[in-house]
């Protein structure tokens, strides 16, 4: 790769022009965000200029910034950020870290921080370190999925100085409920001033891939004597023993759905139809039956979890098994436009993530698949509900609404 030497799309060049400390650069994932915000730091931040798809010349950088990099810890560990940095000659100038370090860096001043894939939410830790750090440097913040309400945006809120602290926010804007059993938020006072406040901070990269997505929601059956005497009499079906507590009953309830034969057949029907397939699950049982296919199916078969960390197959014929908690995110494939959900996330996130393994602007294939199986069962339908709307399926507030008591207070 010739340094100096950079491509960059249209909605890249309008992005690092909109740019400024203490923004957000928000687009969906696949779309370059990493390339922008170094094209940024070397351009505006820095003084310097490059050859931009052929065009114009490069001059180092007029003012010697330390480039701190805070991103996942797939990321860090596969070094994708270093590879990006080639091409503007940044490998000396930059530290790559995951937000699980993030505390180590609150004493460092006067440097540049690009803050990889939205974690500052909430109060904690890794909210208290950013905080602490964006009082003394530069910074912008990259992320796919910036925030599903408006407590999301707080930390960067504050970061900003719109407001002194989280206390200040939720006087002036949150109202929660009297009734529910859980903290929940009512509604929001002064809409209109968030919306412009988030405005001021959200540079959004508009971009209009040139692939076509396509979804495909593909319906099993499940066994409804079985998911009946899990939910009614809280038995364990396959220890034979009672359920413990309300998560214990969910994993089950969702296991008679997704060991459900149908499933599996259908998993099978996909892959002779396609011959490269990712397929994303959740659980260990999963993964067995998952292994068991590809043995019937004679299938070339790697794994990305917990327990192995291989590469993609390089056969004409493969499926590549992925846990949505190891491999939702910093890696990506071209070599396959099929990707099968066996069983849904919780997280609308996560699924996000993990749909845009597949979907980068460098792909060979103008058609991407994507096959959601699931069950019309009730536990299924309320987590694709969930998800349709762009949240995180949750089991506490899902239970109250069934009227579900805490087993183990029983």
């Amino acid at each position: 790769m010739e340094t100096g030497l950079v491509d960059l799309y249209e909605h890249q060049k309008l992005a690092i022009e909109q740019l400024d400390t203490g923004k957000i650069l928000c687009a969906g994932v696949g779309t370059g965000k990493s390339r922008t915000a170094l094209a940024y730091f070397f351009i505006k931040e820095c003084g310097g200029s490059l050859m931009i798809n052929g065009v114009g010349e490069y001059k180092p950088m007029q003012r010697d910034v330390q480039l701190y990099i805070i991103t996942t810890a797939r990321k860090r560990d596969s070094k994708e950020w270093e590879e990006e940095c080639i091409p503007f000659l940044l490998n000396q100038k930059v530290k790559v870290d995951s937000w699980n370090n993030i505390t180590k860096y609150t004493d460092i001043s006067n440097a540049f921080f690009i803050f990889d894939e939205q974690r500052v939410v909430g109060s904690g830790t890794w909210v208290r370190s950013f905080l602490k750090i964006t009082k003394k440097n530069r910074w912008i913040l990259l992320s796919a999925t910036p925030g599903d309400t408006w407590l999301d945006y707080v930390p960067v809120f504050i970061a900003n100085g719109f407001y002194r602290n989280r206390t200040e926010f939720i006087r002036r804007h949150v109202v929660y409920s009297r009734y529910a059993k859980y903290p929940k938020v009512e509604k929001y006072l002064e809409v209109s001033r968030l919306i412009k406040l988030k405005e001021l901070i959200l540079v959004n990269m508009d971009f209009i891939k040139p692939m076509q997505e396509h979804h495909e929601y593909v319906y099993c059956e499940y066994d409804d004597e079985k998911y009946s005497t899990i939910f009614k009499e809280r038995w364990d079906i396959y220890n034979d023993k009672p359920i413990k507590n309300i998560s214990g009953m969910f994993s089950l309830l969702r296991r008679v759905c997704n060991s459900d034969p149908s499933r599996i057949k259908k998993v099978k029907e996909i892959i002779v139809a396609h011959p490269k397939v990712i397929i994303y699950y959740n659980f260990d049982y999963e993964l067995d039956i998952l292994r068991l296919i590809a043995k019937q199916l004679n299938i070339e078969k790697a794994e990305l979890n917990g327990h192995f960390h291989e590469d993609i197959p390089k056969s004409t014929n493969w499926i590549y098994l992925v846990q949505y908690a190891a491999g939702a995110e910093a890696w990506n494939c071209i070599e396959t436009n099929t990707m099968i959900f066996y069983s849904q996330s919780y997280s609308w996130k996560a699924m996000e993530q993990a749909s845009g393994r597949i979907s980068r602007m460098n792909t060979p294939y103008s058609d991407l698949y994507y096959y959601h199986l699931l069950s019309r069962s009730p536990i299924d339908k309320a987590i694709e509900r969930c998800l349709k709307k762009k949240k995180t399926f949750n089991e506490k507030r899902y239970s109250v609404s069934l009227g579900i008591g805490d087993l183990e207070q029983k």
